[in-house]
């Protein structure tokens, strides 16, 4: 009867002994720098905490958006950007069919809000994300500005245009200036006088 109730007890212990080498083998395994797996949905000690999930903040930054794995559908993201007003057209590579379309204009009442950054950004978020829903997953930019006897620089609004199609999560290819500059302009206007203020 002793033998009886004390062969268990032995048993545990024996099965105990076999977990615990288990253990030591498996630990051995993996190096100490691997984040441990752990069953819960909370991450495990030691591992980073991913981003914008910090304790759930309220003012924790949004997650990236990154651009789709797999094959890239590239267009052609037209930017006419002066310091009236921010014109955007996203076509196919050859340029004939238009994808997407937006301006400043689109988004924003007063005239001379027309060519600011503000306005430059929404209208590229809404050409993107038309864009996005018709499969396009990289751009090329091609700014512009007015050019010939107008000005060679763009205006504000281009430089938000690049920034918020970075962050769209599309890929961006090349960015160039395609401001038409002449070898000789046409009369300016204003006479031979000047433009009388």
């Amino acid at each position: 009867m002793a033998n009886e109730k004390t062969k268990p007890a032995d048993e545990k212990k024996a099965d105990e002994k076999k977990i615990e080498e288990k253990k030591e083998v498996a630990s051995e395994a993996i190096p100490a720098s691997a984040p441990v797996p752990s069953t819960s949905g909370a991450p495990a000690a030691g591992a980073p905490a991913p981003a914008g999930a910090a304790s759930g903040a309220p003012g924790a930054a949004p997650a990236p958006v990154y651009p789709p794995r797999g094959p890239i559908r590239w267009a052609l993201c037209h930017v006419y950007s002066s310091k009236n007003d921010t014109i955007l057209t996203i076509t196919d590579l050859s340029g004939a069919e238009t994808i997407a379309k937006a301006s400043g204009g689109m988004i924003v009442k007063a005239d001379r809000e027309e060519g600011k950054p503000y306005a430059a950004m929404q209208a590229t978020i809404k050409a993107v994300t038309e864009a996005k829903s018709r499969g396009i997953t990289g751009l090329h930019i091609r700014i512009r500005a007015p050019g010939g006897h107008g000005s060679k620089t763009p205006g504000s609004g281009a430089q938000a245009v690049v920034r918020t199609i970075a962050r769209q999560g599309v890929r961006i290819g090349k960015i160039e200036d395609v401001t038409p500059i002449p070898t000789d302009s046409t009369k300016r206007p204003g006479g031979r006088r000047g433009r009388r203020v």
